[in-house]
């Protein structure tokens, strides 16, 4: 059963409620601005990301506030000065990012409120983050208003011209370790996501060729009460159905074989259970082997 929500139905709140809890996570862009003046403004947004690498192109939307429709600090700035820095947010710093978003007056530099410390940029007049592990120097290209409601998003199209980067986050070829980024997204409400190693994990991309498809498995594998999901979409992401490979030894196969013998049942039962475990850690060719051992 689901919940169904005609969103034209449903006041701004309500819409806004549901869809930042629905679309998570989401990386969050704390963008440092500058007006005419040389008042300096810096705020955080979780409607952000990357659409392009050539031209390098991000996208964030300072949206028109819901309690009154009014426009932020970042837009204004953006429309006089085309220029921001984008920092990206790690977790020893989203206290004070999450502070930097309160509505302070114009003239109240975030920098300080929140207690960062700017950096000069080197190509733009905004200053960056020194705090943050990556930040990038962008030119706005465009702004695209969504609307003039509020909660509307006003669309910045920005192009990175140059990336600054902690050495501390680079791997021994000069590029960013994702085990060594501690990085937060932005979930609804008041919860945020936490993105390092302990929970981040690879999924191997479907190979130059295609895969046979979940619905090329033998039966007894697609049918599986054991397999997941997740598994059959790895053992699917194959090439050719694999064929038996006669020199593959596995103890713990063997063992099964030894204890099952008279059970065929509860045999494949555990043959699938140590598939799946093989597949938990990425060994697919082994967890092939297993199952045609059946």
């Amino acid at each position: 059963m689901y919940k169904s929500l005609n969103l034209s139905t449903l006041n701004t709140f309500d819409v806004q409620n549901y869809l930042q809890h629905a679309i998570v996570p989401r990386p969050i862009c704390f963008a440092s601005t500058i007006d005419e003046n040389g008042l300096v403004n810096l705020s955080p947004f979780s409607f952000f990301n990357m659409v392009s690498t050539d031209p390098p192109i991000l996208i964030f939307s300072p949206s028109r506030r819901v309690r009154d429709n009014t426009t932020k600090h970042t837009l204004e700035n953006i429309k006089k000065i085309p220029e921001v820095a984008i920092n990206i947010v790690s977790y020893d710093m989203v206290q004070q990012v999450s502070l930097s978003s309160c509505d302070y007056k114009k003239d109240q530099n975030e920098f300080i409120k929140a207690g960062f410390t700017e950096e000069r940029s080197l190509l733009i007049k905004p200053p960056r983050v020194r705090e943050s592990p990556v930040q990038m120097e962008c030119k706005v290209n465009q702004v695209i208003a969504l609307g003039e409601k509020a909660g509307a998003g006003n669309l910045v199209i920005a192009e990175v011209m140059m990336m600054h980067i902690h050495e501390e986050i680079l791997n021994d070829k000069g590029g960013i370790d994702q085990n060594k980024l501690d990085i937060v997204a932005r979930l609804g409400s008041n919860w945020y996501a936490r993105i390092n190693k302990e929970n981040i994990f690879e999924v191997e991309k479907p190979n130059l060729k295609l895969g046979i498809g979940v619905d090329q498995l033998p039966e007894s594998i697609r049918n599986s009460k054991i397999l997941t999901p997740n598994n059959l979409g790895q053992l699917a992401n194959v090439d050719a159905l694999p064929s038996i490979d006669v020199s593959f030894r596995d103890e713990k196969l063997k063992n099964i074989f030894y204890y099952y013998s008279a059970m065929p049942d509860d045999m494949e039962n555990e043959i699938h259970l140590y598939a799946s475990e093989l597949l938990k850690n990425n060994k697919v060719i082994e967890a092939w082997q297993v199952l045609l051992s059946i």
